[in-house]
């Protein structure tokens, strides 16, 4: 395990700055190591984290537990929530760990030094115990965690937009392989022209008017 300091810095040097929220997801990352009973910064992908929002909060976690997006260790649900679950795929124990609603105004007691409440936050929960931050409790899981991690490389085509369908996201409706965007609805809707058929030079002058 690293150091809190190191790890902080580590932090600090994705933002070029450093935010009571990075501390939030350092501590919270160090406490689910000692609940979880796992070597954290993690070297492999045992740990599986579930974030429950963006941001800050999100790269301290990342950097503490070394759970990211991009080596498929940790999901976002954006519930807007500084808060997060940690699942150790071997054993499947879950647990939910989320700030305790009196860690913000209990952090000023810790940092008497502090000029504003931004940097009581700052300095305060640097120097208080995990158990003073935060509440946590087992969860069990709505999803089973294989569904969650599925098949890396797994490949499917939407019968009906085209679009490649990795890691078993596709869905079967009426014999139809489908994404999600197409079975369900998402966050965009498809325009009805053409516009991605132009050449580029076209498509940036039509983008332009």
């Amino acid at each position: 395990m690293k150091t809190l300091d190191e790890l902080l810095a580590e932090s600090a040097a994705l933002h070029r700055h450093l935010c009571p929220r990075q501390v939030l997801g350092v501590q919270m990352g160090r406490l689910a190591a000692e609940l979880l009973g796992l070597d954290l910064p993690q070297g492999d992908k045992r740990l599986l984290t579930i974030v429950e929002t963006d941001g800050c909060f999100t790269s301290g976690l990342s950097v503490a537990t070394n759970c990211w997006v991009g080596r498929r260790t940790l999901r976002v649900e954006d519930y807007g929530k500084v808060a997060a679950t940690f699942v150790d795929t071997e054993t499947e124990t879950a647990i939910r760990i989320a700030p305790s609603p009196t860690a913000r105004t209990r952090a000023v007691a810790f940092a008497p030094e502090a000029r504003n409440r931004w940097e009581a936050m700052l300095l305060g929960y640097q120097r208080m115990t995990p158990a003073d931050i935060f509440l946590w409790r087992p969860v069990i899981l709505t999803t089973p965690v294989a569904a969650i991690i599925s098949r890396a490389g797994h490949r499917a085509a939407c019968d009906h937009c085209g679009e490649e369908i990795l890691n078993e996201r596709e869905v079967v409706i009426g014999g139809l392989t489908l994404c999600r965007h197409c079975a369900y609805g998402g966050y965009y809707q498809r325009c009805d022209d053409a516009a991605h058929t132009l050449p580029l030079a076209q498509w940036k002058l039509q983008v332009a008017d």
